[in-house]
């Protein structure tokens, strides 16, 4: 996938509301809707949906920007510290665990948890210090629950007393998935990826809002003896290029000619269900609202309702006929729409 700037359009020091403001635009520009001749729209805007869910979201900014995800929100692998040439440099060649070669460790665990000693060829033991392999062991085992203790079983091993073992809780895991008012509205099912890598199919019910969240449980990271965690995935609806949400209601813009404002017309209006007819009376001015009840988001206590407001759109090129009648109306019929204004 492509830079998630570059797909934006924005620089990398663009301010948040920079950012929203080029998704909307293009998310009005490249929407589906409103490119049906265009085969290759919905992945354009599927694309841009990608994008800003990483650069929109703060946290997957900065990890973007430090280099830790990927455009499409995967981890980037970023090695180990602690190991390598320098890590046992202790006075002649080391093994991948800092200890000199050729000499010998022993692990052994007591009330303070794992002790290290360590000696070479004739048997001569060091003192108990601490070192990276020991601190992972203890990481892993010794950290698994406070009230957890270990005895040595048989064959030399470690055996944990079920008693007092307190399995770790699992982490939970988040993920972003952005789908259209459309969906939203009626449900669907998206294909989220984590940022572990794997891939879920999650079924979005319908009437969610911005922001809520999807909780699926046991789906998150577990750690070594527990449960698994959850996932939660955070909805986001995208801008639709003719409706506003507020609530339940829907609010949308509805052009009309000049004479259908004067003469009254019926006119049609695309609701989220599709398009129902609308009667426009005489002398309509700009910017009067109608209601239509029923026909805004569904919900569970029912459907909001569409508000549409007027807006006279006169002709793209001069009318001569248009003119001359208006030059003709100013002349006759004065009126001030301002007066009271100051």
């Amino acid at each position: 996938m492509r830079d998630p700037y570059d797909v934006l359009g924005v620089s990398r020091s663009a301010s948040a509301a920079d950012i929203k403001s080029a998704y909307r635009k293009l998310a009005k520009k490249l929407h589906p809707d409103a490119n049906k001749q265009d085969p290759k729209a919905a992945s354009r805007f599927a694309e841009l949906n990608a994008a800003y869910e990483i650069v929109g979201d703060d946290d997957k900014r900065k990890a973007f920007d430090r280099g830790e995800i990927d455009a499409e929100g995967k981890p980037r692998f970023q090695g180990f510290e602690g190991f390598g040439a320098g890590a046992g440099a202790r006075g002649g060649a080391s093994g991948p665990f800092g200890a000199q070669e050729g000499a010998f460790e022993t692990f052994t665990w007591g009330p303070d948890g794992m002790r290290r000693s360590s000696g070479c060829g004739g048997g001569a033991r060091g003192g108990g210090g601490r070192g990276g392999f020991e601190d992972v062991l203890r990481d892993m085992f010794g950290g698994l629950g406070g009230a957890s203790r270990a005895r040595r079983g048989a064959g030399g091993g470690f055996q944990f007393e079920e008693d007092e073992y307190a399995p770790p809780p699992g982490r939970d895991v988040t993920a972003t998935a952005t789908i259209t008012l459309e969906e939203a509205a009626k449900g669907t099912v998206r294909r989220v990826q984590l940022p572990t890598g794997k891939e879920l199919e999650v079924k979005v019910p319908a009437g969610l809002t911005d922001g809520q969240q999807i909780r699926l449980k046991g789906q998150g990271l577990a750690m070594p003896g527990g449960k698994a965690g959850d996932v939660l995935i955070t909805i986001s609806i995208a801008p639709h290029h003719l409706f506003q949400r507020e609530g339940n209601d829907l609010l949308i813009e509805l052009p009309v000619t000049l004479y259908e404002a004067v003469l009254g017309a019926k006119v049609r209006v695309p609701t989220i269900d599709g398009a129902v007819e609308l009667s426009i009376p005489a002398n309509t001015s700009s910017g009067r609202t109608f209601r239509l009840k029923g026909k805004g988001f569904p919900a569970k206590g029912g459907a909001g309702d569409l508000m549409a407001t007027v807006r006279i759109v006169l002709p793209d090129k001069s009318d001569q006929a248009l003119d001359e009648l208006m030059t003709s109306w100013r002349e006759l019929n004065p009126y001030d729409p301002r007066k009271g204004m100051g």
